[in-house]
């Protein structure tokens, strides 16, 4: 099976320009690997000018893409009272205390996102081990620690995106889908785009967006004129 896919792969190459190009064209080109058998995801890839190892140059937030991500995101959430009901009403996955807790400190992490009343992070706080090696831990910056848990839910479920710059100063998120039409996906990543665009750190020097890249799952990357 892996031959089969590396073969597949190879073969798509020539089709890819060898220079960067608008953003609609490279959409084009990217459709143009559409030929799995499951409805691949896209994912934008940015190289940016910062210094990670510095506090200020952090690129870090979340988007609410216009139309979505493709799928429903699995959300939890540790909230109570009133604030657990909202969480509940607005499609919740899953809403808990020290029972959640619990759970999630014996190994489970079968969901997408993780959003946290501000008074639940006592009990959130210890869980950071496990929640932040794989991006999941709640953050006032991510806007997945608020007291309106419900609306944040909301946003989740609708399409929102979380980001955050890797050590090699490089951030990285899902768009869409390859189902999309193309206007979709150029409306989605243009959003993205001008989203961290905005987030530009202040101490930042010479060039900010150095480099941008789509793909799908099993595709080519195709590079954007930045």
């Amino acid at each position: 099976m892996a031959k089969k896919q590396t073969k597949r792969f190879k073969a798509m190459l020539p089709k890819r320009p060898a220079d960067p190009v608008p953003l609609d064209q490279a959409v084009e080109v990217l459709k143009q690997f559409n030929t799995t058998k499951f409805d691949q995801t896209v994912e934008i890839h940015m190289r940016l000018g910062i210094d990670p190892a510095q506090a200020d140059q952090i690129v870090r937030g979340s988007v609410i893409l216009p139309h979505g991500i493709g799928r429903t995101q699995r959300v939890v959430v540790f909230a109570k009272g009133d604030a657990a009901k909202a969480a509940e009403e607005a499609g919740a996955d899953e809403v808990g205390q020290e029972d959640l807790a619990k759970k999630i400190k014996d190994g489970w992490t079968d969901f997408d996102v993780c959003i946290a009343a501000p008074d639940m992070m006592g009990l959130v706080g210890p869980l950071g081990r496990v929640l932040g090696p794989r991006g999941l831990m709640p953050s006032p910056r991510a806007g997945t620690v608020t007291p309106d848990v419900g609306r944040v839910v909301g946003e989740y479920k609708a399409g929102k995106v979380e980001f955050r710059n890797d050590k090699g100063g490089n951030v990285h998120a899902v768009v869409g889908k390859m189902s999309f039409d193309s206007a979709k996906l150029v409306e989605n990543v243009q959003s993205f785009l001008n989203h961290v665009v905005g987030l530009k750190p202040q101490t930042v020097k010479g060039a900010y967006v150095r480099g941008v890249a789509i793909c799908g799952t099993m595709s080519p990357s195709v590079r954007v004129v930045a």
